[in-house]
């Protein structure tokens, strides 16, 4: 039906990155680019990360040589919203790896396997894009008009935890990202994206027998799309965001985040309702941790 042929050519953000261990690194294009009423994204995705990465890159582990293979399951679905365009989106990921490296001065090792932290993302879209039916949604695409948006998304403490161990899969913490996002049209095939946000964290209680806080973490996203035909698409990525000074006790950790990561994505149809998605990001400035190079492959079903 067409509005399956033209949903691929709106795949979102489910699966883009596996959010949930990376926080303020990800990259995600297209995450205010709409898609008709209706659309359902059911997405499987595999990531293998490799260098300096922990699922908490606020941790005060230095020399960090990690190998790590994330799976996630993402579901989106769209929606009106008051005549606006709308999407509610649920991840769970799943991460498998080793980790070595020094805390205060002293080797340690782990083996982690088990559930991350799930999320849940809200959108919705304020201007340029309302609640539409396929021929709406290919009309847009004909003539795309500039589009913001804004998000909420709430990171749950679901993830395995051990209080004694420093590197978990599990953050033992709520965690929240409001965000406002940003489309402009350069040519019809041609857009710019970006999104300027924030991650604000709950209180970690159970921190080796301590309370860990963190301060805010603020990040902001840029990308460049281009469209090529409907359903598929590829983009250059880049993000930077500062922030993130923990506190464990009353010690204060010199782990101001100041960093910044570079990547490129794409999207190509393999049948009606069917895409696969690659992308991959390399840290670019590095002040804490995020040294690490990424490669992601994803299987969309869209219907």
């Amino acid at each position: 039906m067409l509005i399956r042929a033209l949903a691929i050519a709106a795949v979102l953000t489910a699966g883009a990155v596996l959010g949930g261990p990376l926080a303020a690194q990800e990259l995600s294009p297209r995450a205010y680019w709409p898609s008709p009423n209706g659309v359902n994204i059911l997405v499987t995705s595999y990531q293998k990360s490799t260098g300096d990465i922990v699922t908490d890159p606020s941790l005060p582990v230095v020399g960090v040589e990690s190998d790590i293979d994330f799976l996630q399951l993402s579901y989106q679905k769209t929606f009106d919203l008051r005549g606006r365009t709308a999407t509610v989106q649920a991840s769970l990921p799943y991460s498998r790896g080793d980790t070595q490296g020094f805390v205060e001065d002293v080797y340690r090792e782990r083996h982690v396997a088990g559930i991350g932290d799930a999320r849940v993302r809200f959108a919705v879209n304020l201007k340029g894009a309302p609640s539409m039916d396929a021929a709406g949604f290919q009309a847009l695409r004909q003539d795309p008009k500039p589009i913001i948006g804004a998000s909420v998304l709430v990171q749950m403490p679901t993830g395995d935890y051990d209080p004694d161990k420093f590197i978990n899969i599990g953050t033992n913490r709520w965690s929240v990202k409001p965000a406002i996002g940003v489309i402009l049209p350069l040519r019809p095939t041609w857009l710019f994206e970006f999104e300027v946000g924030g991650w604000f964290f709950g209180d970690n209680d159970d921190f080796l027998g301590q309370t860990r806080e963190q301060k805010a973490i603020f990040s902001s996203e840029f990308h460049l799309v281009k469209r090529i035909q409907p359903g598929f698409w590829a983009s250059l990525d880049a993000n930077f965001y500062v922030g993130g000074r923990t506190r464990a006790g009353n010690v204060t950790s010199d782990n101001l985040q100041r960093n910044s990561r570079v990547g490129a994505t794409f999207v190509v149809p393999v049948k009606r309702g069917h895409a696969i998605r690659g992308s991959f990001s390399t840290g670019a400035v590095t002040a804490s941790g995020g040294d690490f190079e990424a490669y992601s492959l994803s299987y969309v079903r869209i219907w």
